[in-house]
């Protein structure tokens, strides 16, 4: 459960505690193609990933995206995320270890709320960034 952050004890260029998922296994894939209804075959079908040149099946973005959510609600409340985006730079794969991470970019203040904006990545242990995002979450 996170803990209640105070804006006065963050500053820019904090970083939030590092969130390690993994190995990634397969059956995590099966698993979460069925809780999300993204049945995708080159997330889970070795034989259609190799016939769309992939080789092998890929993590689902949006499991890693999901992932980073983890990370910023293992910080601070569900509640006090204001905003959350992410882009897919790069696949990851089975077996692979994935690290998120966030830094804080910028203390602000907007309606009436006291806000950090954070710098999100995720990389696979092969040093791949497969994610980079941002967020802006409410503190007291």
């Amino acid at each position: 459960m996170a803990s209640q952050i105070k804006y006065d004890d963050v500053n820019v260029g904090d970083e939030i505690p590092t969130l390690v998922v993994g190995p990634v296994a397969r059956h995590d894939l099966a698993l979460y193609a069925g809780a999300s209804g993204d049945h995708n075959p080159i997330h889970t079908d070795i034989d259609a990933a190799k016939k769309s040149g992939l080789g092998d099946v890929i993590v689902h973005g949006m499991l890693q995206m999901a992932y980073l959510g983890r990370l910023l609600t293992d910080w601070a409340p569900q509640d006090q995320l204001r905003e959350f985006t992410s882009r897919f730079t790069a696949m990851a794969r089975p077996h692979d270890t994935i690290t998120c991470t966030g830094k804080i970019t910028e203390k602000f203040e907007e309606d009436g709320e006291k806000r950090v904006r954070l710098e999100l990545a995720a990389a696979t242990d092969k040093g791949d960034t497969t994610l980079q995002g941002t967020a802006v979450v409410a503190l007291s």
